[in-house]
């Protein structure tokens, strides 16, 4: 963060001064990292009092404060030097402010960050930064990974570990950013219509990149339509100055041309637009090869990542680049040096007894599930005939598809049996989990033996037993599911079990 006292961070988010006199707080500045996590805490930091699930940042106020931090960013006094913000009413019907309650001091700390942060990202523009927006139901950490190797050569970059990209991830990524950061790489997702706004609202992005418009989420949004009015927000809010980055092949996703008033660059893995990849292929891993487009330039380009799902992806992120001043040259030498990067997100992983492990733990919705199963597909079958491996899909709940849920996971179930992957093993308990299970029963009239099957296990212990019995070299090894349903701990397992290089 650039560096400012606390008078002024007090004055920029409307808080007042705690347990520090105001001459103190004049001469007191923050010269280190914004932290939620006091373990996190450095020499100069400023400590956010966040209420979380089995604690509260304030109960860890004097600890931040005696690793480092020089104040802390509260919902009341905590006994060290603090801004102390106003909880904000947590129960809209009534409007009531509720001083005690969790939420409301959370609320309070929250727009708090997002005051700062705005702040900050409008101080770094005016100085030259780059804000580069991207948003989509899929794909969107692995696009903001890709978009930073192919920015690095061109100048210092900022961008979230993981999916920072909520109402607390997102400001904190922007207060990671200084007047030595060039470009600003931002992800925004949304759990309700105007969150992209909201968060776009925070650090206006000058690039703006919509990648698809899927399922996930859809039993908070309601319809397709909803979230495609949604991700919009992220085109309208770009100014007429910068530039839209569409993937046309998404229908919802090029109509959004039209709701932006800034200049529009096209996508496609087919089609002749601004830029496009011609025929794909990919290797023994799932890495796909194909010629970049850019107007009158080809070049070919060798993906580092699995999956031929990261064709768009890499389209976006070639896109951006571009646009910021890359040579198509450039562009192809990072998209080949970059690897997976964020964790659980479609890392390839071949250990030394040749199990090859295909870890995309972190989340899932119905797009993101075909993908991953088609890149698991490819590997197993492999490049040349007759070298089919055997295949295992490790699936969990693909959660918040709302009155969907049921027949989404039938689906998943189905498409396991028709890309003849040789054993599902779903994970969990509930109607989804019967239904996915049931799906690819009905599908494939499976047993549970053998070599094909499918079986239901009800957690991730059971499933890591359950493979480490019966894995054997050479097979490859699909985990994927939601978050919340808790899979990263198997994969981390699966990975490490006999680990070899990739």
């Amino acid at each position: 963060m650039i560096a400012l006292t606390l008078t002024q961070i007090a004055e920029i988010v409307g808080g007042r001064l705690a347990d520090i006199s105001a001459e103190q707080a004049a001469r007191t500045t923050v010269t280190g990292t914004v932290e939620f996590d006091s373990r996190r805490i450095t020499a100069g930091s400023l400590f956010l009092a966040l209420p979380g699930a089995r604690s509260d940042g304030h109960d860890h106020a004097a600890s931040a404060v005696a690793a480092g931090a020089v104040a802390v960013l509260a919902a009341r006094p905590v006994g060290v030097p603090a801004i102390v913000v106003e909880p904000v009413a947590s129960d809209s019907r009534s409007g009531a402010l509720e001083h005690d309650d969790a939420a409301g001091s959370g609320a309070a700390v929250l727009a708090a960050l997002a005051k700062l942060a705005a702040a900050v990202a409008a101080t770094l523009v005016a100085q030259g930064l780059t804000i580069v927006g991207i948003t989509g139901s899929s794909g969107k950490t692995s696009t903001k990974d890709l978009i930073a190797a192919v920015l690095a050569p061109l100048g210092e970059v900022v961008a979230p570990p993981g999916s920072f990209n909520n109402e607390l991830g997102h400001p904190w990524t922007v207060l990671r950013a200084d007047e030595n950061t060039d470009f600003l790489v931002l992800e925004l997702s949304a759990r309700h219509r105007g969150n992209i706004a909201a968060l776009a609202a925070i650090a206006p992005p000058q690039v703006a990149v919509v990648l698809n418009v899927g399922t996930a989420h859809l039993g908070e949004f309601g319809s397709r339509e909803a979230i495609a009015e949604t991700k919009a927000e992220l085109a309208q809010a770009v100014p007429a100055s910068g530039v839209v980055i569409l993937n046309v092949d998404d229908a919802a996703v090029a109509a959004m041309a039209a709701k932006t008033a800034a200049r529009v660059v096209r996508v496609s893995r087919a089609a002749p637009t601004d830029v496009w990849a011609g025929p794909v292929a990919l290797d023994e891993l799932a890495r796909p090869r194909f010629t970049l487009h850019a107007g009158r330039v080809e070049t070919e380009l060798q993906l580092g990542v699995s999956g031929d799902h990261q064709v768009g992806n890499a389209l976006c992120a070639a896109a951006v680049a571009l646009e910021c001043g890359a040579t198509p040259q450039q562009v192809a030498a990072a998209l080949a040096g970059a690897g997976p990067v964020s964790q659980h997100r479609m890392h390839v992983t071949t250990r030394a007894d040749g199990v090859t492990v295909i870890d995309d733990a972190y989340n899932a919705n119905p797009d993101s599930m075909r993908a991953a199963l088609q890149a698991l597909a490819w590997i197993a079958h492999g490049e040349e005939p007759g070298t089919k491996r055997r295949s295992w899909a490790v699936l969990g709940e693909m959660a918040e598809l709302g009155e969907d849920a049921i027949s989404e996971h039938d689906r998943i179930g189905r498409l396991a049996v028709r890309l003849d992957v040789s054993r599902l093993v779903v994970v969990g308990v509930g109607r989804s989990m019967g239904a996915m299970h049931h799906g690819a029963v009905m599908e494939g009239s499976w047993g549970a033996q053998g070599d094909r099957g499918a079986s239901t296990v009800p957690d991730a212990d059971a499933a890591l037993a359950l493979l480490r019995a019966e894995l054997r070299p050479g097979d490859v090894v699909l985990v994927k599911a939601s978050n919340s349903a808790g899979l990263t701990p198997l994969a981390d397992a699966l990975t490490s079990d006999d680990a070899g290089d990739r």
